[in-house]
């Protein structure tokens, strides 16, 4: 289970749903615990640049390792270590977390992604997902917003459809095994249009706001 209060994050939004809570964290998400963590990979699972890098840095050398044994393996079957839309899992080696699941995003960088990125960003949301109904322990699910770091997708339309899926996902009929979700950002756009389009929607998503109550310390 996560430390809900942890020093390396805030918490900025709380929103219960039918399975569980969903929780906006501003800070460094490589120090809130959870038993499922998640890496904004590359396709190469390379950990080259951005947060993927800087996670996989501080997992060690062990998670690199596993990274290049999974690469191995899909090149002999001619696929991409992971492609867009796609997700595999290690253990989490060094980060606090027992497994983490690596998910490739829409890179907006790249025309011919960024065409289609709403629907490859609810690919790899789905992807996601899968892998971790797949996992045990998977109580506390940690992640940052897919593709919102160097893979550049637009913040403001990136954090509408970053609540409405996860949301839906903890809101919906099927009990996806999860207690809490906690959403870790340290981008400060990313955050503040996150505020705006919650203010604008929040009587519009799935669940119940609970912010305010946690705020007054009702529940930790």
């Amino acid at each position: 289970m996560a430390s809900l209060r942890s020093p390396m994050a805030d918490v900025v939004i709380v929103r219960e749903c039918r399975h569980g809570q969903v929780r906006v964290l501003y800070g460094d998400i490589v120090g809130v615990e959870g038993d499922v963590m998640v890496i904004p990979a590359n396709s190469r699972l390379a950990g080259r640049e951005g947060l993927d890098e800087r996670m996989q840095q501080s997992a060690g050398d062990g998670l690199r390792e596993a990274c290049a044994d999974i690469a191995k393996e899909r090149r002999k079957l001619n696929l991409q270590p992971c492609g867009v839309g796609e997700a595999v899992t290690t253990p989490a080696f060094d980060l606090p977390a027992a497994n983490l699941v690596h998910v490739v995003g829409p890179d907006c960088r790249r025309p011919t992604q960024d065409n289609f990125r709403r629907e490859l960003l609810r690919n790899s949301y789905e992807a996601l997902f899968q892998k971790t109904e797949n996992l045990d322990p998977r109580s506390t699910l940690v992640l940052p917003p897919l593709g919102m770091d160097v893979y550049a997708y637009p913040h403001r339309e990136g954090a509408r459809m970053t609540m409405e899926i996860i949301l839906a996902w903890m809101d919906g009929e099927h009990d996806p095994g999860v207690e809490m979700v906690l959403i870790v950002t340290h981008e400060d756009n990313f955050l503040n249009n996150m505020k705006t389009v919650y203010r604008e929607s929040e009587d519009q998503f799935p669940g119940v706001d609970r912010t305010r109550d946690y705020r007054k310390g009702k529940f930790q």
